[in-house]
């Protein structure tokens, strides 16, 4: 996600209600969907827009006619600012309503990319409470608009389909206590394919029809790992063995490595940049979340070296999972 500005204070659009989806404790099937679609996979691409020197009579007229509540303003392909229904509301009550669009535009714009994880747009919807986000490609030029309800439909006509798939296998795999070995790469900032180490360890774990609240344990573990590490380090690898008697996770990142343990591990200390936080990211509760949920936990970084996180979560003793916070 970019900002075409610092000044959040001037962003200007109607709110609405949060999409009722989370993140991290959702259904298994909605979690692997939201972390495997994209934001172009569910954004409406035909977009509507004005030119800047339209007025904003004309724009109302275009909302009225097309049931919007706020129309982008551009010049070519490049996004200039956009109108909602509140400058609409606002021009009307000062009398500015012939005005030029470019004159009364909201400049100062919250953008999605179309390549990011649609689990970062949920993250956006239910933080800012925007009715709508213009999506730029990485020209930087407007590709689509993403809503709450595009989100909504689009994962309901993906849901059924993967339950019509499941009907027709009618099969399980039941082969419990298979050993297997995964690795995933992750790299820094690298928020398109953040999330895919969780999801395959999850469905590495379904398939063996482990215990729900096992697999929720680990999913949290890795899941928590995994971001921390595009996020803080300069790229790593998260590997997981999945034993008959437990689950063995490693986050191992190449650096730049933590300089104080202690408070590291305190839950809501954090190092991340108001740029990540604005994603949803970074309220310091990586670490501890991962601490609480596993069985062993261990821990060891060095400046300039790198961190190695392991975490262990036995199959056999399914653990309380109190206190567990939101990332």
């Amino acid at each position: 996600m970019t900002e075409n500005t610092s000044d959040k204070e001037n962003i200007k659009e109607t709110t609405s209600d949060p999409v009722p989806i989370s993140t991290i404790d959702s259904p298994a099937v909605v979690l692997e969907l939201i972390y495997q679609l994209k934001v172009k996979d569910v954004m409406t691409s035909s977009v509507i827009c004005a030119k800047k020197t339209d007025t904003l009579r004309y724009i109302q007229a275009l909302m009225r006619e097309n049931y919007f509540t706020g129309v982008p303003i551009t010049e070519g392909k490049k996004l200039l600012g956009l109108i909602s229904i509140e400058d609409i509301v606002t021009a009307l009550d000062s009398g500015h309503i012939d005005s030029l669009a470019e004159e009364r535009m909201t400049k100062d714009l919250i953008v999605l990319e179309e390549d990011m994880p649609l689990s970062f747009a949920i993250s956006c919807l239910n933080k800012y409470r925007y009715s709508r986000f213009p999506v730029l490609n990485k020209s930087q030029e407007l590709v689509g608009i993403l809503t709450s309800k595009d989100v909504i439909s689009t994962l309901l006509v993906e849901i059924n389909r993967e339950v019509l798939r499941l009907e027709k296998s009618n099969q399980k795999n039941t082969t419990r206590g298979t050993y297997s070995e995964m690795e995933y790469a992750t790299t820094k900032l690298d928020f398109e394919l953040a999330g895919r180490a969780s999801t395959g360890i999850k469905k590495a774990l379904k398939a063996q029809n482990i215990d729900p609240q096992l697999i929720r344990r680990v999913a949290i573990a890795s899941y928590e790992l995994e971001i921390n590490q595009v996020v803080h380090s300069n790229g790593g690898t998260i590997s997981c063995s999945i034993l008959p008697d437990k689950v063995i996770i490693v986050a191992a990142d190449t650096g730049p490595g933590i300089e104080n343990l202690t408070l590291a591990l305190q839950e809501g200390y954090s190092t991340a940049t108001e740029w990540i936080r604005s994603l949803g990211f970074g309220a310091g509760m990586g670490l501890s979340n991962t601490k609480r949920v596993s069985d062993e936990f261990t821990i060891n970084s060095k400046l300039g070296e790198g961190t190695t996180v392991r975490s262990v979560i036995f199959l056999t003793s399914p653990k309380e999972e109190s206190g567990i916070s939101p990332l």
